[in-house]
């Protein structure tokens, strides 16, 4: 049975226990969304904009309040926290904004008569929402599609319930009609039950391999549109000419930001024996000393996002030194209680070893030494996912060639993987089908509806 519960990582105290949706509580929802999409997608767009509009104008007003829910629900610092909720705030204004245009009817030139593709949404659909960004995740998925006219059920994580309530209890006060957004604590069973109802269109996950194959074999043996953000291990390379200062300052930044548990995080970084040993120093000396605490203090970062998380990445780290790996800084979890875990880099870590390929949604970073920029775009690629990637260096020819040649989703040039709303994101191999965000973010849920008109 899915349990939905805020425990605080950074004491494991439980806060409050909310109930799980029965499964007559799934039907009425899915039977109100329906209902509710004939009214909404006949809305005009420009009172559907304006309630976007008003969602993000309501993200800015309750920013403190927002930020401290997701603080005490998986650890995330104070200043991340409030830097998500202004994200979250930007993207509502972005579709407010851009909407329209994004779905406006597209003529196409034909030798007899006319022709136009309109954009008409889809109907009900379902989206299935991670834990480690509780109000973005759902901003990706949502703000494009309510400006589309489709309709919405919201499964978050199961340790994210507070933070869902008080998003559904947003959209209300912003004017969503009911029925629009429906947030339902449903269980794993339940999810399956709603992606193969007749009236529900699609369904968008953003979480694990395992969980988006499950869900994308239910939605295809269903005949419905799904997209699916996963994982990543995301490769971060240096370029002998590269800045190195720049460099490090970007490797912290994007592999320790919200305390490594980011799908698009930095997570093996991949040095060109040239300046191999000045990087890591560099990057080993800056990790060592970055501080880990009370999220609602003035520290680095805080705990995981839970006790099970932590429990899970120091395996792996334990996993990667019985393997052959070294550490050169961190590897284990300080003394007391909470979810946390030391910043760490690993060294010496081989092709055959887990770490080599594996996704640590963690605090971990996995450093190699290679001999050429080659062999750096081999190692890169030789994983199954596709995500994101970092390139350092100044040569823009030899950056290119890079960027040329790596399978990702994504691609960030002197800089750490950012996001903002008109950038498209999403990956290629095991990180996941499809695209969220910009303009790409409205052409994934929608009947491209094609009327040709006679001469």
């Amino acid at each position: 049975m899915t349990r939905y519960a805020v425990t605080d990582p950074l004491t494991n105290d439980e806060v409050r226990v909310y109930p799980t949706a029965t499964d007559a509580d799934v039907d009425a929802a899915i039977q109100h969304a329906s209902a509710s999409f004939s009214t909404w997608r006949k809305t005009p767009k420009c009172k559907r904009s304006n309630v976007l509009g008003r969602i993000a104008a309501l993200h800015r007003t309750n920013r403190e309040r927002l930020a401290a829910i997701i603080t005490r629900e998986m650890g995330k610092t104070t200043n991340e926290a409030l830097g998500e909720v202004d994200l979250v705030a930007d993207i509502y204004d972005y579709y407010a904004v851009n909407g329209p245009a994004f779905s406006a009817d597209k003529p196409i030139d034909v030798a007899h008569g006319t022709a136009t593709v309109r954009s008409d949404p889809l109907g009900v659909l379902l989206g299935v929402m991670p834990w480690n960004y509780p109000y973005y995740q759902v901003a990706r998925f949502v703000a494009p599609n309510l400006m589309l006219g489709n309709t919405v059920l919201l499964k978050h994580a199961p340790q994210c319930p507070e933070s869902a309530e008080a998003t559904a209890e947003l959209f209300a006060e912003a004017g969503v009609p009911e029925g629009v957004y429906i947030n339902i604590f449903a269980t794993e069973d339940q999810v399956r039950h709603i992606i193969e109802h007749p009236a529900v269109q699609g369904v968008s996950l953003t979480g694990s391999e395992r969980a988006g194959r499950a869900v994308g074999a239910i939605a295809g043996r269903a005949m419905k549109k799904y997209v699916l953000e996963l994982g990543g291990s995301d490769p971060f390379i240096v370029l002998a000419d590269a800045d190195l200062d720049a460099a490090v300052t970007a490797a912290v930044a994007g592999r320790m930001g919200n305390a490594g548990q980011a799908c698009t995080a930095s997570k093996r970084f991949i040095v060109l024996d040239e300046v191999y040993d000045r990087f890591v120093a560099d990057f080993v000396a800056r990790v060592g000393a970055l501080t880990v605490g009370d999220p609602r203090e003035d520290v680095a970062f805080g705990p995981l996002a839970s006790e099970t998380a932590a429990v899970n990445v120091t395996a792996q780290i334990r996993t990667a030194v019985d393997e052959g790996a070294r550490v050169l800084v961190g590897g284990g979890r300080p003394r007391g209680v909470g979810a946390f875990v030391e910043p760490t880099i690993l060294a010496d870590v081989r092709p055959e070893a887990r770490a080599y390929r594996e996704e640590i949604f963690g605090p971990v970073a996995v450093v190699h030494r290679v001999a050429s920029i080659a062999e750096a775009v081999k190692l890169a690629n030789d994983t199954p996912y596709g995500l994101g990637s970092v390139v350092f260096g100044s040569d823009p020819q030899a950056v290119a060639s890079v960027v040329d040649n790596l399978d990702v989703g994504m691609v960030s040039i002197n800089a750490p993987s950012m996001t903002e709303p008109g950038l498209p994101f999403g990956g290629v191999k095991s990180s996941g089908v499809g695209r969220e965000l910009g303009e790409y973010g409205m052409s994934e849920f929608v009947n491209r509806k094609l009327i040709r008109t006679a001469k």
